[in-house]
């Protein structure tokens, strides 16, 4: 085995190293969205009812949102060399079980164990890029490709799933993950090289562990919960009740322990705050989007899954342009708020846009440039997001900053699924009962209806990308990297704000 490098010079497989990491994330957002088309034609197969289908879902976001803190903790104290490649190792056999369920307990249990590998695997991930690039222009570039897989990641899971789904079998939805883990793994166990004095070896915090879980877990579950049962449904409200009295005993716990699961650290800086805030109200928007345009594509207009996987690639095109051209080559150049409140800013104007959409809507005319500008602004918006999440913290606390910026990104996609679609609900129900009596065709009607819902859901989506953008220009007061001004982690003062100033002015 060659010696592990000084932690003072760039390892010179860095560049390598980001290509298995960037499939390993690819194959963790994938998931997010790949089973979904799929969702119906396995329903099916397993004969598992519609009661229980929304857990084929649910179960990886339970076991993934709730353990994904632990994970970061386990990356920092084991070493996240190993947490990654065990990490892909067991998300490849949970992949395996899924695709070969032969029953509805088999595949939820599938499903959880791939929430729970995946919840190793996604802090490693980005707690290695934090310790390997340290140069403030690779690091620019390394998140650029970072950003853009996680915003775009879920919209190429789209179309792999109407792909897969429509010529070969829902089963391949799963299998597909296999191949992406062990070319992951081989390469991550030949090519990484984890800096050495890094790692965080203090005691495991277990009261912080189980506290966080289940309070995570009751919060994720009070929002799915919501979508189907409604907000007023008395298991709902227990379930928040639950979260908020266990979060803050976490919190509590935290402040008092001597080697704490999440250092307040982590959270209580303003830069790294701001980050977790504004990116978690972004996704919200943005998982409640493809949720919307998915069933609009489907139902109104009736495209094939596969036509509908392609209807994304605007999106996803936006999404690598602003986070490779124009987050990764300005982020050197200007401090990050002026990227992403712009950012959010633009997505929010693409929001806008479609709250134009009706049952008769062009796809080339509204669709397709609403797409453009919230990939351009989303992608321009996460890439610095992502780089100043872990920027300034302590090594040895990496992997449970990463941890929270996926733990922001996965509350929020539960949040945006479930509050989105009841506004979307109740929207499209108040429609129809309000237009009945006059319409004369009762499936133009329903179609008109769902279509005002999701409109109607939009609007809170432009309003929720707004508050992002204000956000992240009130919060994130860093100056550029490598400027010489404070780092986030550092206070940064009257300095960084002062460089801050300049640009603001100029535009």
């Amino acid at each position: 085995m060659p010696k592990t490098p000084d932690i003072s010079l760039p390892d010179p497989s860095r560049w390598k190293a980001l290509v298995f990491i960037a499939l390993a994330q690819l194959m963790v957002v994938l998931d997010a969205t790949i089973v979904n088309i799929a969702l119906p034609t396995a329903q099916q197969d397993l004969g598992i009812s519609d009661g229980n289908r929304q857990w084929v879902i649910t179960a990886y976001a339970l076991a993934f949102g709730g353990l994904l803190l632990f994970g970061g903790r386990i990356a920092d104290l084991w070493g996240r060399k190993r947490t990654f490649v065990v990490g892909l190792i067991g998300f490849a056999a949970a992949s395996a079980l899924g695709g070969a369920a032969t029953g509805e307990a088999m595949m939820l249990g599938a499903r959880a164990l791939q929430g729970a590998f995946g919840a190793l695997l996604a802090p490693a991930a980005l707690s290695l890029l934090a310790v390997m690039f340290t140069d403030a222009k690779e690091r620019a570039k390394a998140f650029g490709i970072y950003g853009a897989i996680a915003g775009g990641g879920g919209a190429v899971g789209l179309i792999l799933g109407g792909f897969l789904t429509e010529y070969l079998n829902w089963r391949w939805t799963f299998f597909v993950n296999i191949p992406f883990a062990i070319v992951a793994a081989v390469g991550a166990y030949f090519v990484i090289r984890e800096p050495a004095g890094t790692r965080n070896r203090a005691s495991l915090d277990i009261p912080g562990v189980v506290l966080s879980t289940l309070g995570l877990v009751a919060l994720v579950y009070g929002f799915t919960r919501a979508e189907s049962a409604g907000w007023s449904d008395s298991l709902t409200v227990g379930m928040f009740v639950a979260s908020a009295v266990l979060l803050l005993a976490f919190v509590v716990t935290e402040a008092k322990v001597a080697a704490p699961l999440l250092p307040l650290r982590v959270l209580t800086e303003r830069n790294r705050g701001g980050v977790y805030l504004s990116l978690g109200l972004a996704v919200i928007a943005m998982f409640g989007l493809f949720l919307f345009l998915t069933f609009y594509l489907q139902v109104v207009k009736e495209y094939s899954p596969v036509m509908t996987g392609f209807a994304f690639l605007p999106m996803i095109v936006g999404m690598i342009t602003g986070s490779t051209q124009i987050g990764a080559r300005l982020m050197t150049r200007v401090p990050p708020r002026l990227l992403m409140a712009p950012g959010f800013l633009l997505a929010a104007l693409g929001m806008l846009l479609l709250t134009q959409l009706d049952v008769n809507s062009s796809y080339a005319g509204l669709i397709l440039p609403a797409q453009l500008m919230l990939g351009l602004g989303m992608g321009t918006a996460f890439m610095p997001a992502m780089s100043l999440a872990t920027h300034g913290v302590d090594p040895a606390d990496a992997g449970v900053a990463s941890a929270m910026v996926n733990t922001s990104q996965q509350v929020g996609g539960a949040i945006g699924t479930a509050l989105l679609n009841t506004i979307a609900a109740s929207a499209t129900t108040s429609y129809i009962a309000s237009h009945a009596a006059g319409a004369s065709d009762p499936r133009v009607l329903e179609l008109q209806g769902m279509v005002h819902g999701f409109s109607s859901a939009i609007w809170w989506a432009v309003g929720i990308l707004a508050a992002s953008a204000v956000i992240a220009a009130t919060f994130v007061n860093t100056g550029r990297p490598g400027g010489g001004s404070p780092v986030a982690g550092s206070g940064a003062g009257e300095g960084a704000e002062d460089e801050v100033r300049i640009p603001v002015v100029a535009h």
